[in-house]
């Protein structure tokens, strides 16, 4: 299994996990080009999450539901400063929790948590479907957002099931600090310098696309995905990919949205692209 990307290179655009992608990456033998699409700020205005931690624990919510595991370590870091960590996990362990895929349940483990329910797919849809399958009516529903995302069809829903919903967003993106990586990127898929591109939310997606479109080098992103294998580490960002006319070379198999299955997917269809170059 070792040195299975000898010799090739990898883009990566993780933040939250970048150092461990990474890590996992170069045990392969890839040579990993970094680029971070954007900064992850907690939310400017700490009184809302403040407040929301403080009902959380004055009565403890009958569901969470957790977006991102970076949600909640944000949360935590902020109770934590307040003295009220402590206070606030034990409250968690009161409520029943959902989590939108793997991550947010890695978060809660950290906490000696465990998740009731995790999605099939770690998608918002994915998020609807599992919970439209419960009698919410009349529970109190901590619901942990993200950035950049309309949450208004999740929100509508629960509301709809009879969910009183009660939301938080702690953390922010700076979008703008990572430009001149982003435009370096670019450069190097559009020149043929990057075996593969490896996408791990759609997020980064959506973030190229408009880095590309404010400096003026869409068309030399498209020539880059062109030439370069696109890797996708789940359908949220397959499907993300297809919005925009782009193809997904790459994925893990069905309900494997990790890292390891999906460096697996890239290690196997780079050997088979370099094979098949050595054939013509």
């Amino acid at each position: 299994m070792a040195d299975r990307l000898n010799g090739t290179r990898i883009l990566i655009l993780e933040t939250r996990e970048e150092a461990q992608f990474s890590k996992l990456l170069a045990e392969q033998g890839a040579e990993v080009v970094q680029c971070p699409m954007f900064t992850i700020q907690d939310a400017p205005d700490a009184a809302p999450v403040e407040a929301w931690i403080r009902r959380a624990i004055d009565k403890p919510f009958d569901d969470l539901v957790l977006m991102t595991g970076e949600g909640l370590r944000r949360v935590m870091k902020l109770a934590g400063a307040r003295g009220l960590d402590q206070a606030f996990v034990a409250a968690l362990a009161k409520s029943r929790k959902f989590t939108r895929g793997p991550k947010p349940g890695k978060a809660l483990r950290e906490l000696s948590l465990e998740a009731q329910q995790t999605t099939e797919k770690p998608t918002t849809e994915g998020v609807i479907e599992m919970l439209g399958k419960l009698d919410l009516k009349g529970h109190r529903l901590g619901l942990q957002l993200y950035p950049d995302k309309d949450h208004s069809a999740l929100i509508g829903a629960l509301a709809t099931q009879g969910a009183e919903v009660d939301t938080v967003l702690p953390y922010v993106y700076d979008s703008k600090a990572a430009d001149t990586n982003i435009v370096a990127a670019i450069d190097d898929m559009a020149a043929g310098r990057i075996d593969s591109i490896a996408l791990t939310n759609l997020g980064q997606v959506r973030r190229l696309i408009e880095a590309a479109k404010v400096h003026g080098c869409e068309a030399k992103l498209r020539a880059g995905f062109d030439r370069t294998l696109i890797a996708s580490v789940g359908p949220s960002v397959s499907g993300e990919l297809a919005a925009h006319g782009l193809r997904t070379d790459v994925s893990p198999p069905d309900e494997a949205f990790f890292m390891r299955p999906l460096i697996s997917a890239m290690a196997t269809a780079l050997s088979e692209r370099k094979q098949g170059a050595a054939a013509r």
